[in-house]
This record gives C-alpha cells, sequence and structure tokens, in this order.
C-alpha cells in the first residue's frame, strides 16, 4: 500500500489502535497529525511515531467539542497544505448496566463517539474535495450490532451504532466527490481502553477470558485492526464505500 506523501489526520491517536496505525503510515511514507485530549500522552506517542519530528504532529484538544474539529484541520493545513484521510479512533468503553446510567455518562459517550465523528468528518471533507477525493475510516464496534451479556453497553452502542450510519450516509452524500467513507467494527481487542474498568493485576486473566468467545480462538491485537484500517484508506480499496467490516474473529459470523 502506497502512502507517500499522503496527509492522514487520526483522532484517538495517542494510544491504542489510533497509534499503532500512525506508527504503520509514517513507515509507508504517510504526514500524519494526532489528536487527544492528553498532551503529555501524544508528545510521547508522536516521539515513538517519529523520532525526527518531520513526519508528525499532535493537536491536543477534546474531539467533543466542534472547536478542536476545526482547530485540527487548520493546523493540518497549516503545516502539510492539505488533507487526503481521516481516520476516527476516538471513544470510551466501560460496561454498565442500563439503569446505572446517568444523563450525564449518556450524553459522554454520544458526545465523544457521535459527536467526535460528525464535527470532524465536517471539518475534513470540504478540504478532501479541493484535492479531488479522500477516504474516512471509522473504529466502530461489534457492540454497535449485538448485545453481549457479560458486558452491558447500551449508551456505547447506541452511540456505535450512529457512527455506523453516519458511515453510510456520508457514504452515499460524498460518493460523487470520490470521498470514500467506510468502518472497521472490532470485538475484544487488546488495547487500553480496558485499563478504565479492570484492575491491572487482573488484566492478563480477564482478556484471556474472552479467547474463547472469538471463533477463532483468540482475542484481537492492534496490528489486527491496523491492517483493515490501511486497507480501506488505500487506493487498494478505491471501490468500497458504506461498508461496515467486521474484523473481530468471527463473533459476528455466529457461534459455535
Amino acid at each position: 500500500m502506497d502512502f507517500q506523501g499522503k496527509v492522514i489526520i487520526i483522532t484517538g491517536g495517542g494510544s491504542g489502535m489510533g497509534k499503532a496505525t500512525a506508527i504503520e503510515l509514517v513507515k509507508l511514507g504517510a504526514n500524519v497529525v494526532i489528536n487527544g485530549r492528553r498532551e503529555q500522552v501524544l508528545l510521547d506517542a508522536a516521539a515513538e511515531i517519529d523520532p525526527t519530528g518531520e513526519h508528525v504532529i499532535t493537536v491536543v484538544g477534546d474531539i467533543r467539542n466542534p472547536e478542536t474539529s476545526a482547530r485540527i484541520m487548520e493546523e493540518t493545513i497549516n503545516t502539510f497544505s492539505g488533507i487526503d484521510v481521516l481516520i476516527v479512533s476516538s471513544g470510551i468503553f466501560k460496561p454498565t448496566p442500563f439503569l446505572d446510567h446517568s444523563e450525564a455518562d449518556f450524553n459522554s459517550y454520544m458526545d465523544t463517539i457521535v459527536k467526535g465523528t460528525f464535527f470532524i468528518a465536517q471539518a475534513v471533507i470540504p478540504e478532501m474535495i479541493k484535492r479531488g477525493g479522500g477516504a474516512i475510516v471509522s473504529v466502530g464496534s461489534m457492540w454497535a450490532t449485538q448485545a453481549i451479556g457479560a458486558t452491558p453497553s447500551s449508551a456505547y452502542s447506541a452511540a456505535m451504532a450512529g457512527r455506523h450510519a453516519l458511515t453510510r450516509n456520508l457514504a452515499i452524500e460524498f460518493a460523487k466527490d470520490h470521498i470514500r467513507i467506510n468502518t472497521v467494527a472490532p470485538a475484544v481487542v487488546e488495547t487500553p481502553v480496558y485499563n478504565s474498568f479492570i484492575p491491572q493485576d487482573q488484566m492478563r486473566s480477564v482478556l484471556d477470558s474472552f479467547n474463547t468467545f472469538h471463533p477463532l480462538g483468540r482475542i484481537g491485537q492492534p496490528k489486527d485492526m491496523v491492517s483493515a484500517i490501511l486497507f480501506l484508506a488505500s487506493e487498494e480499496a478505491s471501490w468500497i464505500t458504506g461498508a461496515l467490516l467486521p474484523v473481530d474473529g468471527g463473533v459476528t459470523a455466529g457461534r459455535h
């Protein structure tokens, strides 16, 4: 896959799938803009992604706020003169029983996942149109289409379903502009998101307990997601838009 000279924005680029994707993109010749809320996390990630500092910049800000999206785009244009690909990997996840969700909690999911997709797409699409096209790849979720009793996630699932819906709506609306919009939908992938609700000393055993949940016999790794994200972002996927691609070890295919 050829990303030489391409300019790519990654929200949630300071850790997990976002950072892993950024590392591979820089290796493939891309210029990368990473966004997140924690400045030091972003700076540490940028040093790992590109120690030279020539092919990565950081934009600190809460993606829930539309002004953050505008600033990301402004700094991208000022530094790299345009935008070719947007990767939306921002998100939060903490299994919570339905009756325990507060309004503030519910809003946090909607703001981070739905607004955090909607407004960054609004910011980048006009610039992509100027370039003659582009690609948007979002990280969705298996939970958007399947309820898992062991991980009650009604607010998260509703928000991710919104991200999936945006994928297909934007794909149709901007096909005429040669902008492709697709989403990858993972099951359990080993990323730092689980640190928010699993004690560190139990992390390995809890994650390993989900291996058999996946028909292929193991949980996912960031590299599994990176391969799918890069494919959908690349010219190799030039005839694919509006796709919701399960990258889930076979979970949504069925059960043994």
